[in-house]
């Protein structure tokens, strides 16, 4: 849990707003998560405005909050080593994602599938702090905030969502909505929304989704809700581990030629390093068929050179 409070955030720094609240929202259920999204948030007010006293003295509290959650979690990989941990905010943010996509395309319009799709694009900012975004990753952002701006307006407006991937039209969030669709049943907020940040809906690629890439270690249970709801009248002796697929291993790596007769490249051992980061993170989710599949494509890179 976050060290002291943080002051009133100073209105320079409103575009973090929604990225600290759903750092506070996760403190408990995804406490590296929520370190991420803090991290973020200080980097970003950092180039902002870090002069002005007000933001220097949020800064510095926020600092502090980062400071006391690297102490508490100080043996957990995900906070000491960056590799680890960028696979962990990516694999949480595509959870939420898919759960969004899967209600969407079934056609189940909710609060919670809104907040979900918007957090995803909240999350997916975070990855920044680790370096540059994939293409995949750019895409989806940009895809969940046209879909939770959209869906927001068509319920707003009485209107029915068309689901799944459609042709994109000009959709995005208006003043104060923002706050409303970052918000949830079970979480109120007491901030107001900001415009600085709003999605600009010319930004969004004039391509159909229809085709959207999963990175790999990003499979998720389509049932997996943005918010956990409370006080569901199911005991935990009730709740049974969901059967698993597990794929089975790759026959060709039997007879693949040894290691020793392959040469790999620098790029070969960063694309080994990032399916190993993949499977760590799906066990993180009990994922244990994703988890397969990517230590089975790192292995057979790394025996014969050949993805």
């Amino acid at each position: 849990m976050a060290a002291a409070a943080l002051p009133p955030l100073p209105p320079q720094f409103k575009s973090i707003q929604h990225h600290l609240r759903t750092a506070q929202e996760l403190d408990k259920r995804e406490p590296v998560v929520a370190y991420y999204c803090r991290l973020y948030a200080m980097q970003t007010g950092m180039k902002i405005d870090s002069k002005t006293p007000e933001c220097r003295k949020f800064l510095t509290k926020l600092m502090d909050q980062l400071e006391a959650m690297k102490k508490q979690f100080g043996d957990n990989e995900a906070i000491t080593q960056e590799i680890v941990g960028s696979a962990h905010v990516e694999n949480y943010a595509l959870k939420m994602f898919l759960y969004a996509d899967n209600e969407d395309r079934a056609g189940q319009f909710h609060k919670n599938m809104i907040k979900s799709f918007y957090t995803a694009s909240l999350l997916i900012d975070v990855l920044t702090v680790f370096g540059e975004l994939s293409e995949e990753n750019a895409q989806h952002r940009k895809y969940a905030r046209w879909k939770a701006a959209y869906i927001h307006n068509c319920l707003k407006n009485g209107e029915i969502p068309q689901p799944g991937p459609i042709g994109m039209e000009g959709e995005s969030f208006a003043d104060g909505e923002r706050e409303e669709a970052g918000s949830s049943s079970l979480h109120s907020g007491t901030t107001q929304p900001t415009s600085s940040s709003t999605y600009e809906a010319n930004n969004i690629p004039t391509s159909n989704y229809s085709g959207i890439h999963i990175p790999p270690g990003a499979h998720a249970p389509a049932n997996t809700p943005a918010e956990v709801p409370h006080n569901t009248g199911v005991t935990s002796n009730t709740i049974q581990p969901t059967p698993q697929n597990i794929p089975l291993v790759d026959p060709s790596l039997y007879s693949a030629p040894s290691a020793g007769e392959v040469r790999l490249t620098p790029e070969d051992f960063a694309r080994a390093q990032k399916y190993c980061k993949y499977a760590g993170s799906a066990l993180q989710y009990e994922d244990v068929s994703t988890a397969v599949q990517n230590l089975q494509k790192a292995l057979k890179l790394l025996i014969t050179g050949r993805e």
